[in-house]
C-alpha cells in the first residue's frame, strides 16, 4: 500500500525497486528485519491513545515483523504522569524492546516518582503522550536498519487528521479513554480500516450496537485486545461443564479487587491550569463540557461516569468475555445492583451487581454477581486450604465461582487455575504457568492475520463481544441506581421498567464530536 511522506516505499513501489536490483544486489539481513516480512505481508498501523496500555500494546504490535506501525495520535504531547505496573515499567519495556545498546535510552523520559492514588494504591509514575511513542517507534525501526536512523513515524494531535492523511492505513490500534473508543473506531471502519480496540468495547450499550453493525457491513477485521475466549483455562472449563463435571450450572460468581483508583466522589469544585500540550477539548470529545482538574486524568478518569466504565467495565469485560464463551450466554433480561454510598458522577467505591440470563435450549437460567471494591462471595465449605486465598484481602485475591446441581468450579478471575469440587480424578486443574511466563496474546494473532486477509474473523470481535459489552454496561447503569432492577428487552434496545433509566442507555455526544 502506498504511504507517502514518511519515507517508506509504497508496496507497489517496493515490489518494483526489489525486482529490479534483485540481480547484482543483497540485502542484509539485520536491514530488513529478522524474520524478513515482505511489505505485500504486512498491515500497516497507527495508534490511537497513547497511555500505558496504548504503549504497552504498541511495543507489542513494533515487535511483529507483519506490523508497521506508521502513525501515533494522542491529545497530550507529553508528560510523566501515567500510571505504571512497576518503578519505570514503560521505559524498561521500551529498552527491552529496543536491545543491546539501548540499555540507557531515553534517560530523560524516566519516572520522576511515585503517586498515591487512593489509600490502599501507590503507583510509579511514568511517560506518556505522542511524542515518547513517535520517538521510540522510530528508534526501534532505526535500530533494524544498517543506518540507525529512521523517520517514518508521524505524529498528530487528532485522530480525524490522522485518518484524512494516512490514507493508505490498513489498521488502526485505539487505546484512548472510554469514552472515546467508539466515535474513533467508528470513523476508522467508515474508512474501510481494521480496528483493534482496547477494553472495554464501548462507553455505552447504543454505541456496541452500532460498533458490531459497521464492522459487518464494512467487512473490517475487529478485536478487542482479550484473550479470554481464546484462552486454554476457557476451553478447559468449557469442557467440564460440557461434560456435566459440576451439573447445570444456574449460578457464577465474579470478583474483582478493584478500583485501584478514586471512586465514589464528586466532582471537584476548582478548576486548574490545563497542562502544557494537553489539548483538553479534544480530551473531552464527546463527554460533557467541564473544566479541567486532575481529577480526571490520566488513570483515574476509569471512576466517573462520563469518560470511564469503573471496575466493572474495566474488569468485567475479561471475565465476562470468557463466561459468555463458556455457557453459550445471550443478552441479559434483568440487572440490578446494591452498592456502598451513590454519588452524581462517580462509580461506587464498592457494589455487588447481579445480572440475570435466560434460558437457552438445554441451559438453564443464569444468575452471574459481581463484586467489587473488595467484597467478595461467601467462602464455601470443604476448599483446600491453598484455594482460601480467593476470599481473602487483597489485590491478586480474584476470582470466578461456577455453581452447578453438582458441584463447583472456582478460578482465578479470569478463569485460570480451575479447580472442581467435590475434587475428582478426573477433572484435575492444569499444571501452574511459571510465574513470570506471559501466555500467548492470542487476540492480538487473531486480529492481525484477519486484517491481512484468509483467516477467521477473530473470538473477540466486535459482533461477538457487542452482546457482553451490553451485559456489563447495564450492570455499569444498575450501579448508578442502587436498588432498583432494570428489566431488559435487547430486541428493542430498552430498559421496560423505568423510562427515566433509558436516557444511559444511548446518550447523545457532545456536539462536533459524535460517532
Amino acid at each position: 500500500m502506498e504511504h507517502s511522506g514518511d519515507g517508506q516505499l509504497s508496496r507497489r513501489a517496493f515490489a518494483g525497486a526489489a525486482g529490479a536490483a534483485a540481480t547484482f544486489m543483497i540485502v542484509p539481513r539485520h536491514v530488513l528485519g529478522a524474520p524478513f516480512v515482505p511489505p505485500s505481508d504486512r498491515i500497516t498501523l497507527a495508534s490511537i491513545g497513547l497511555g500505558r496500555q496504548g504503549q504497552a500494546i504498541t511495543m507489542q504490535l513494533l515487535a511483529r515483523p507483519d506490523v508497521q506501525v506508521v502513525a501515533v495520535c494522542d491529545c497530550n504531547r507529553f508528560s510523566k504522569d501515567y500510571a505504571e505496573y512497576g518503578e519505570n515499567d514503560l521505559l524498561k519495556a521500551a529498552r527491552r524492546l529496543l536491545g543491546a545498546g539501548y540499555e540507557s535510552w531515553g534517560e530523560d523520559l524516566a519516572s520522576p516518582g511515585s503517586a498515591q492514588l487512593t489509600h490502599e494504591f501507590k503507583t510509579s509514575l511514568g511517560m506518556g503522550g505522542r511524542e515518547p511513542a513517535k520517538r521510540l517507534i522510530e528508534a526501534y525501526y532505526g535500530s533494524r536498519k544498517g543506518s540507525g536512523s529512521y523517520q517514518g513515524c508521524a505524529a498528530y494531535n487528532d485522530y480525524r487528521e490522522l485518518l484524512e492523511k494516512e490514507k493508505d492505513l490498513d489498521a488502526v490500534y485505539v487505546a484512548t479513554p472510554d469514552h472515546w473508543h467508539a466515535p474513533i473506531s467508528l470513523a476508522a471502519m467508515k474508512r474501510h480500516k481494521h480496528v483493534l480496540c482496547q477494553k472495554p468495547m464501548t462507553h455505552t450499550i447504543g454505541d456496541a450496537r452500532r460498533m458490531a453493525q459497521t464492522a459487518r457491513e464494512m467487512k473490517v477485521a475487529t478485536s478487542l485486545p482479550v484473550n479470554n475466549p481464546s484462552s486454554e483455562p476457557t476451553k478447559l472449563i468449557s469442557e467440564w461443564i460440557a461434560d456435566g463435571a459440576i451439573g447445570h450450572v444456574r449460578e457464577v460468581h465474579n470478583w474483582s479487587s478493584r478500583p485501584f483508583w478514586p471512586q465514589g466522589i464528586d466532582r471537584p469544585a476548582e478548576a486548574q491550569p490545563v497542562p502544557e500540550g494537553l489539548d483538553w477539548n479534544q480530551w473531552l470529545g464527546p463527554a460533557p463540557e467541564r473544566p479541567f482538574n486532575h481529577a480526571y486524568l490520566p488513570f483515574v478518569w476509569r471512576g466517573w461516569y462520563d469518560f470511564g466504565c469503573g471496575s466493572f467495565g474495566d474488569m468485567g469485560c475479561y471475565s465476562f468475555a470468557g463466561v459468555f464463551k463458556i455457557l453459550g450466554l445471550t443478552p441479559p433480561v434483568a440487572v440490578e445492583a446494591c452498592s456502598s454510598e451513590s454519588f452524581d458522577e462517580s462509580f461506587p467505591k464498592a457494589s455487588i451487581v447481579h445480572v440475570d440470563y435466560p434460558a437457552v435450549a438445554s441451559r438453564p437460567a443464569v444468575r452471574m454477581s459481581w463484586y467489587d471494591g473488595g467484597l467478595r462471595p461467601k467462602r464455601p465449605a470443604g476448599l483446600r486450604a491453598e484455594d482460601d486465598h480467593y476470599f481473602q484481602p487483597g489485590e491478586d485475591n480474584e476470582g470466578i465461582l461456577y455453581v452447578g446441581d453438582k458441584g463447583i468450579i472456582l478460578a482465578g478471575f479470569n478463569g485460570n487455575s480451575p479447580r472442581v469440587y467435590p475434587e475428582s480424578k478426573k477433572y484435575q486443574p492444569p499444571p501452574k504457568q511459571p510465574r513470570g511466563e506471559r501466555p500467548r496474546d492470542a487476540a492480538i494473532d487473531q486480529f492481525v492475520a484477519a486484517a491481512k486477509g484468509g483467516a477467521p474473523a477473530p473470538l473477540a470481535n466486535f459482533e461477538i463481544q457487542s452482546p457482553v459489552t451490553e451485559a456489563f454496561l447495564l450492570g455499569c447503569i444498575a450501579q448508578r441506581f442502587p436498588g432498583e432492577r432494570i428489566e431488559w428487552d435487547t430486541a428493542n434496545m430498552r430498559i421496560t421498567s423505568s423510562e427515566k433509566l433509558n436516557a444511559y442507555v444511548d446518550p447523545p455526544a457532545r456536539s462536533g464530536f459524535g460517532a
